[in-house]
C-alpha cells in the first residue's frame, strides 16, 4: 500500500499522500495514523489519538446498551376467575406499558379446580388480545405451560412509530 488518502487531526482532508509521509505527519503531530477504510482505493487513513478513539467508541457502545435495555419485558398476572374491575385495572397497566414501548408478558395462573377448565384461560387470553389490538401485537401466542398460560405482546408498529421523536426539517 504505497499511497493513502489522508485526513488530518482536525478532520480536514489532506488528500492522497505517500504512506511514509502520512506516518511522519502523524509522528510530528504526536498522534497515531489509523486506517479508517481499508477497502477503499486508496485506503483512507486519519491522524488521531487512537487511545481516545477507543475510549469514545466504548462510551458510545455503553450508551447504546443503556438505551437498549430501556425496553424491558413487563409482566401482568391474571387468574381465570378475575373480576371485571381487576381485569380493567390490569388491562390499563398493560396498555400503559405498551404505549411506553415495553413488551408485556401476560401470565395466567390456574389454581386448584380451575385447572380442569383450561378453555376459560384461553378465552380470557383472547379477550386480552382483542382489548389491546390497537396498541399491541402478539409476539408469542398463548401457550399452555404446566399450570400456566403464557403470552408475550409487543407494541404495534404504529405505537412504536409514535414513540420516536419527530425530526423537524431544517
Amino acid at each position: 500500500m504505497p499511497e493513502v488518502f489522508l485526513i488530518g487531526p482536525g478532520g480536514e482532508q489532506i488528500g492522497v499522500v505517500d504512506t511514509r509521509d502520512a506516518q511522519e505527519r502523524a509522528q510530528q503531530a504526536g498522534l497515531d495514523l489509523v486506517e479508517i477504510s481499508p477497502t477503499a482505493r486508496p485506503p483512507v487513513c486519519r491522524i488521531m489519538d487512537y487511545g481516545k478513539f477507543l475510549y469514545d467508541k466504548s462510551k458510545k457502545e455503553k450508551q447504546n446498551r443503556r438505551h437498549a435495555s430501556a425496553a424491558r419485558v413487563k409482566e401482568i398476572q391474571l387468574h381465570p376467575s378475575v373480576g371485571d374491575h381487576d381485569y380493567q385495572v390490569k388491562l390499563r397497566h398493560m396498555m400503559d406499558f405498551l404505549k411506553a414501548g415495553h413488551r408485556v408478558k401476560v401470565a395466567l395462573y390456574f389454581r386448584g379446580r380451575e385447572n380442569a377448565h383450561k378453555e376459560l384461560g384461553f378465552d380470557l387470553m383472547n379477550r386480552v388480545l382483542g382489548d389491546v389490538r390497537e396498541v399491541g401485537v402478539v409476539e408469542q401466542a398463548p401457550k399452555l405451560m404446566g399450570r400456566n398460560i403464557l403470552m408475550v405482546v409487543m407494541p404495534s408498529p404504529k405505537t412504536r412509530q409514535a414513540l420516536k421523536p419527530a425530526i423537524a426539517p431544517a
